[in-house]
This record gives C-alpha cells, sequence and structure tokens, in this order.
C-alpha cells in the first residue's frame, strides 16, 4: 500500500492507492467493488465507470452533514446514471446524508451495497477478478494491497 502525503489512514478499513486501480479507496471493500466494475466494464455490461466524482451539497443545512460524496457513478449502456455507495455497516452519519440525498435530490439514484449485497458479489467473483483482496490476506497483511 502506498499512501499520499496529507492523506487519512483508514487502519481498520486498509484504505490506500491500488497498484491495480491507479487511485486512493477507503477501503478494502471499495477496491473491490471498483475491481468487480472494471470487470463489468470489460464484459460490456456497464458503460463505464467513476469513483467519488461528485459531491453533493445539501443548500440550507447548517449543521451537520452539508456534502456528500457517493463513491461510485456507474453509467449504464441504456444511458442512465446512477451512483452506488459500499457500506459495511449503516452509522447515523450515513443515514442522514442517504436521507439528505432522497430529501435534496430525489431523482438521483442511490444504491446502497450492504454486507449481504457485497458478499454476495465477492462469493460469486472473487476467484475471476483480478486482485480481489479477501479478508484472510487484510488479517495478515500479506500482499492484500498489490
Amino acid at each position: 500500500m502506498s499512501k499520499r502525503l496529507g492523506e487519512r489512514t483508514y487502519s481498520r478499513a486498509n484504505g490506500g492507492t491500488r497498484d491495480d486501480l491507479g487511485f486512493y479507496v477507503r477501503s478494502a471493500w471499495e477496491a473491490n467493488y471498483a475491481r468487480y466494475l472494471k470487470w463489468l466494464e470489460s464484459l460490456g455490461n456497464i458503460d463505464h465507470w467513476e469513483y467519488e466524482p461528485e459531491t453533493f451539497e445539501f443548500v440550507g443545512i447548517k449543521r451537520g452533514n452539508c456534502f456528500y460524496t457517493p463513491d461510485f457513478k456507474i453509467y449504464n449502456k441504456d444511458g442512465t446514471v446512477e451512483y452506488h455507495e459500499v457500506k459495511g455497516w449503516m452509522d447515523q452519519n450515513s443515514k442522514v446524508k442517504l436521507k439528505r440525498m432522497a430529501k435534496y435530490y430525489p431523482t438521483v439514484k442511490i444504491v446502497v451495497i450492504d454486507s449481504e449485497q457485497y458478499y454476495a458479489i465477492a462469493r460469486v467473483v472473487r476467484n475471476i477478478v483480478p486482485n480481489w483482496e479477501t479478508r484472510t490476506e487484510r488479517s495478515t497483511g500479506s500482499e492484500a494491497l498489490r
């Protein structure tokens, strides 16, 4: 793992720059989901995707969460766009942001990839998608962040 100067360390989540992706992600789950999206794109199932390309502002909010940056922006083959948020657990902060998105940006589609969905994807593709990080690799530190 390489770390750029001034970047926040997410030790529990294994944030860092992945050489195969070429950019910083906040967790191993985000890294794997990016690899999954690359794979879907290579199969032609999605047009393309971006990592944290936009931040939405909740205008008029004076306290708390004034901004929200979804993890991934997916451009579907049919021309539609949706945002995917990878969440291992839903904390109060995240709940507030998603509620505010629904209120301030009701036409923006947010898909939450929770632990159940993530593990369902992982079971199917972890041996197919290159550089997939597993729990064993993360816990031992061996080659997890290639």
